[in-house]
């Protein structure tokens, strides 16, 4: 009989491996630990609406990479292609805020997305992340970057880059979005075909298009930086002037939008060149909406997600 092979885009993780993974999940945990965070496990699978509410309906991961399926019940279940949703979900039923004001959660997993298989992206993956719930402050913002910037150097990793922007308040992206949708207009003989209908239905994901038409367009597009209103101006600089009091340096990436909707305010991301041309290691940002996307009272949130086999690789690369 022929010899049955992992399904494609999974890797085993063997003994001679373990030890690595688990260097990695004790400083997850040891720095998270540190900053007041407690572990949170949610389940591997969850209703389809979780994250089609949660991540966005107009996004690559909902729209082309989630493993959705019926169960014999005709419930729409998904893998879950990532953990914030989940905990909101969590939170929100478990009631997890009734008695305190702020709550500090981490986690480390895998999840499942329906990508093309390439080094360091799989279609099961890990991540490590951290959730700071019910805070509004922009201080919480610079704890969050701060978290991860820790968590890096403990790491021993110090060749790489945080890249910053702000998405505003509701606001502000409704009228970004506006001048943004009438200078794609302007250019959309020139567009992808997937930038074109995302145009009609959600034009801040144009900004993450990779199609290299749309980069040339987006060269010169105007920035959101530019369009912040006093409040939101005001969260971003107070986030920029702790991290600098701190001594992070960071770059200001002017269309920096992350892959999921759920994003207002501070938004950041990690990169590293010994990563190629997929350099994102890890990224997060505020998202002050997300529990009433999903049923609950406004609660506003900040956290962050690494890619563990991506840190494996940048850890690899260092010992070489």
């Amino acid at each position: 009989m022929a010899i049955i092979q992992a399904v494609r885009g999974t890797k085993d993780i063997l003994p001679e491996d373990i030890g690595r993974w688990q260097y990695l999940e004790q400083v997850c945990r040891e720095v998270s630990k540190k900053y007041g965070y407690s572990e949170i496990r949610t389940p591997v699978f969850e209703k389809t609406e979780v994250f089609s509410r949660g991540v966005g309906e107009e996004t690559d991961i909902v729209n082309k990479e989630m493993y959705t399926f019926n169960d014999r019940g005709g419930e729409s279940l998904t893998l879950r292609p990532e953990q914030t949703a989940a905990i909101v979900r969590a939170a929100i039923q478990n009631n997890l805020l009734a008695n305190t004001s702020i709550m500090r959660l981490f986690y480390i997993g895998a999840y499942y997305r329906y990508e093309r298989p390439q080094k360091g992206r799989l279609r099961e993956f890990h991540q490590y992340g951290i959730e700071c719930l019910s805070s509004p402050f922009p201080e919480s913002d610079a704890e969050v970057i701060m978290l991860a910037n820790n968590f890096i150097k403990t790491l021993g990793i110090d060749n790489y880059t945080l890249k910053l922007n702000s998405l505003g308040n509701e606001t502000t992206r409704k009228k970004y979005i506006e001048i943004l949708t009438d200078y794609l207009r302007s250019n959309i003989s020139n567009m992808s075909e997937d930038s074109k209908r995302r145009l009609e239905t959600n034009p801040l994901r144009v900004l993450d298009s990779k199609h290299v038409d749309d980069i040339h367009i987006l060269e010169n597009a105007p920035k959101i930086l530019d369009y912040l209103d006093e409040e939101s101006a005001l969260h971003f600089q107070t986030t920029r002037n702790y991290l600098e009091a701190t001594g992070i340096s960071y770059e200001i990436a002017p269309y920096l939008v992350r892959g999921l909707d759920y994003y207002s305010h501070t938004v950041f991301e990690f990169q590293s060149s010994y990563l190629g041309s997929q350099d994102a290691f890890g990224g997060g940002g505020r998202y002050n909406n997300l529990f009433e996307e999903l049923g609950g009272k406004p609660t506003p949130c900040v956290g962050f997600a690494m890619g563990m086999e991506r840190l494996l690789l940048i850890l690899s690369e260092l010992e070489n």
